[in-house]
């Protein structure tokens, strides 16, 4: 079932998503990051439940914009820029918490991947 959870200032969709963001996906103690879309600026908890509730396709996010804030930590509240989220070493910068390193597999889906990568 889609909800929405206020985290900080903004408001993330998922599906049976919670205060920190872990959804139905994802749900580990660790699984506190969502992810503003490209497509269409929305916040979501994960990529499925984009998948789900959206009523269009993901588009990754272009290197050029890697400045842009489009990751929310789940703990703190606090945004992050592409780039800050791709160099925390899957902790908040901000507030320390982890993050589920095993999202790194999934960074393709959501942030266009350099040639050197």
């Amino acid at each position: 079932m889609e909800n929405r959870a206020r985290i900080g200032d903004v408001w993330v969709r998922g599906i049976e998503i919670d205060e920190s963001s872990r959804c139905l996906h994802y749900r580990s103690s660790l699984d506190i990051v969502a992810i503003r879309h490209y497509c269409c600026g929305d916040w979501y908890a994960c990529i499925h439940c984009h998948a789900q509730i959206a009523k269009h396709e993901a588009k990754v996010w272009p290197l050029a914009r890697f400045d842009t804030h489009a990751v929310l930590c789940g703990g703190c509240g606090r945004t992050l820029s592409i780039n800050e989220y791709l160099e925390c070493a899957s902790t908040c910068p901000h507030c320390q918490v982890s993050f589920n390193p095993g999202c790194s597999l999934h960074h393709h889906l959501y942030f266009e991947q350099s040639t050197r990568d």
